[in-house]
């Protein structure tokens, strides 16, 4: 049996974070998996400038709520769920996922939570756990599985590297550089078949 796990923002989605960097003026949040591979220092940038310009989690949603899937993301996953099993492996937070998850169909998403004060003021995040994506992938292994996965940034490798075959979609170049393990598709067709062919590889 096989499954496909497949990122969020930046693969199905626009980045939330660029996209809220876009709407307050704020350049530093537009900051993201794709530039800094360590998560936790990212989070930490990202709640000191919430702080610092006194936005609420109620500015994001706000934002977010304007937001839609990348065009074509909707027919692409809607194709996926009628051959395979899928799920969205993310570093967002649910607090953050409902309006675009619900334009995609409701598909199953692992992510993250965030602290929030009484007065709406983000406090912190708590990790579902420590490198989720890659603990999801392999859980899914050990129920004998065989998993393909699909990301775009540093914190989408783990998993890649645990699946039993891993593509980049629309990559910047730097991770391409780094990690030329992962085959490269520049679209949602290219990706469909490259799944599509992997699956086949996998059954032998």
């Amino acid at each position: 049996m096989q499954v496909v796990c497949l990122d969020l923002e930046g693969v199905l989605v626009p980045e939330i974070w660029i996209e809220f960097s876009r709407r307050t003026g704020v350049a530093g949040f537009s900051r993201t998996t794709r530039d800094e591979p360590d998560y936790d220092r990212l989070m930490r940038f990202r709640l000191d400038l919430l702080a610092q310009h006194r936005l609420k989690l109620s500015d994001i949603q706000r934002v977010i709520e304007g937001m839609g899937p990348m065009a074509g993301a909707r027919e692409f996953l809607d194709d996926l769920r009628a051959r395979y099993q899928v799920f969205i492996l993310s570093d967002t937070f649910y607090e953050f996922a409902d309006p675009l998850m619900r334009q995609l169909g409701r598909p199953t998403l692992l992510c993250h939570r965030l602290e929030v004060d009484a007065d709406g003021v983000v406090r912190d995040y708590r990790l579902r756990m420590p490198d989720q994506k890659r603990a999801a992938v392999n859980a899914l292994k050990g129920l004998n599985f065989q998993v393909i996965a699909a990301g775009d940034s540093y914190n989408d490798t783990g998993m890649l590297m645990a699946a039993d075959a891993g593509f980049f979609i629309h990559p910047p170049e730097s991770i391409v550089a780094q990690f030329p393990q992962f085959p490269v598709t520049r679209s949602y067709a290219e990706l469909r078949a490259a799944i599509d062919s992997a699956a086949q590889a996998l059954r032998g």
